[in-house]
């Protein structure tokens, strides 16, 4: 089944949440703001995609973090603990399923998730 991961009141995930259900695509829903963002998951994503993809580095919450640990995020490591510590920093959604993963939220490519 496919995961999708992010936040509820995001308009991004919002779009995609709407896209699944009516496409009939069955899936759960993980609010990382809520609930965390599984260790494992994020781990698997980095694997895949580079913690650069994962950063969103246009939104506000990148934006108002200190300069000084802005630039302390060189490496998987040190982004992985930063976005263990701010969800609101992974770009959304991430959408699992096996070992399919997408992030963001474009139609047609969420039509090879069916």
């Amino acid at each position: 089944m496919l995961t999708l991961y992010g936040i509820a009141n995001c308009d991004t995930v919002k779009k995609a949440r709407t896209w699944l259900a009516q496409a009939g695509v069955a899936h759960r829903f993980h609010d990382y703001k809520k609930a965390g963002v599984p260790a494992e998951a994020l781990e698997r994503w980095i694997a895949a995609l580079g913690w650069e993809a994962l950063i969103n580095r246009q939104g506000t919450t990148w934006r108002k973090l200190d300069p000084a640990r802005q630039a302390a995020v060189v490496d998987a490591a040190e982004a992985a603990v930063l976005m263990r510590e701010q969800p609101s920093l992974i770009r959304r959604p991430v959408a699992e399923s096996g070992d399919r993963l997408l992030v963001g939220f474009d139609p047609q490519r969420y039509d090879a998730l069916r």
